[in-house]
């Protein structure tokens, strides 16, 4: 597993000077247990999630510990400022973005005061889905296009806490879904249904397309993730200064050649 360096208390990077209806009834609770009683569950074989590198696939170890080291800080960073939404974006392709996102979900949802929805919002390119093993029919895209009910599209994980919401079929017109007054009030409705939920919106590449542009002003602050050895600064510069009106939570330096974590 390669190591992730953490950077929360500040950016080590300069700015560069209604569906109200939809979640009625979707879970109950009976002591600290959740039973999904209209949202979909998936079941996901231990080895499936292993080979995906998804955490709750392996029983313990550095690589585990270290997201819960990034769940600390995340959690510490948003109860301060009593956020409940998080985006994570990165300035290109390939750096590992959305496993960095499912990963700090499942360590979130792992806490027992909190439930986390996972949302794909790389419409023109989802993979959240595939970490699970799994190919839903449906997802944010046909609901933004009006095609289908939030209801039908969430599925839970067989993983406690955790509902996952996919980015459904690819389309070409993500900017215009995800930049839309239905997405605005859709993370409104998120925000405020369950007020201890974390929702965790897994957003393409800043530079790649111009979809995370849209969409972040709508989230509470965002995260942004470089790959060491990959990522170029330049190119990273640019991306962070562009998100200039987003809160930006801190970077995660992904495949790093350390065995453990820095903070700065």
């Amino acid at each position: 597993m390669e190591p992730i360096e953490i950077a929360l208390e500040k950016a080590k990077i300069a700015r560069q000077d209604n569906q109200v209806q939809e979640f009625r009834g979707s879970v109950s609770h009976a002591g600290s247990d959740i039973e999904y009683t209209q949202t979909r569950t998936v079941k996901v074989s231990k080895l499936a999630l292993r080979e995906s590198r998804v955490i709750s696939g392996f029983d313990n170890g550095p690589w585990v510990n270290q997201f819960r080291m990034l769940r600390t800080r995340v959690l510490h960073s948003m109860d301060e400022q009593n956020w409940s939404t998080l985006a994570v974006t990165s300035a290109e392709e390939g750096v590992g973005k959305g496993l960095i996102a499912t990963n700090l979900a499942i360590s979130l949802a792992m806490e027992l005061d909190s439930t986390v929805l996972l949302v794909d919002a790389n419409i023109q390119d989802p993979k959240i889905h595939k970490l699970f093993d799994f190919e839903p029919k449906y997802g944010l895209s046909d609901y933004l296009s009006g095609r289908h009910n939030l209801s039908e599209l969430l599925f839970h994980p067989n993983i406690e806490r955790l509902v996952v919401l996919p980015a459904g079929e690819p389309l070409q017109n993500s900017t215009e879904l995800l930049g839309s007054k239905k997405m605005e009030q859709l993370v409104r409705e998120l925000k405020k249904r369950y007020p201890s939920r974390i929702v965790i919106f897994d957003l393409p590449p800043v530079l790649t397309q111009s979809d995370a542009l849209a969409f972040s002003p709508y989230v509470d602050a965002a995260l942004f993730v470089v790959e060491e050895g990959k990522s170029q600064m330049d190119s990273v510069k640019r991306a962070v200064s562009l998100l200039s009106k987003t809160k930006l939570l801190g970077v995660v330096v992904n495949k790093t050649q350390i065995n453990r974590i820095n903070y700065s």
